[in-house]
């Protein structure tokens, strides 16, 4: 601070003006986002038109990603953070359970079982368990 007490100029730099309105921050985030990913799955697009489905690296990627999926439904269930460790074990596991058996009946349609599981978890939720 100066001898009266002001801050001399630019001490005090805020956010730019683009970022200041509220919506400019989230702008800024997708940009960045869609640039980090974009180039990404392109790549990913001209590749993968090469790979076999049924041949050894298909299965393995796929075997590699259904497990990583395994490990971060089973690290939220056993080690839950936020809101979610606020929820009971029974009830995380019975959301689950209604998740898997929903993923099954609906033709294993993975969106059909995460909305089912979601659905059943809100519902405990609100209804105190």
């Amino acid at each position: 601070m100066s001898a009266q007490g002001q801050k001399p100029p630019g001490a005090e730099a805020g956010p730019p003006a683009a970022l200041d309105d509220g919506f400019g921050g989230f702008l800024v985030l997708a940009v960045v986002g869609v640039l980090a990913h974009e180039p990404w799955r392109w790549l990913g697009l001209v590749i993968g038109v090469r790979i076999d489905p049924d041949g050894a690296l298909f299965r393995w990627v796929r075997a590699v990603s259904n497990a990583l999926v395994a490990a971060l439904v089973a690290r939220l269930l056993f080690f839950p953070v936020g809101v979610l460790a606020e929820t009971s074990m029974a009830l995380r596991l019975g959301a689950l359970v209604l998740g898997v058996a929903a993923f099954y009946v609906g033709g294993r349609s993975l969106a059909v079982g995460v909305l089912v599981g979601c659905g059943g978890l809100l519902a405990g939720l609100f209804a105190g368990l």
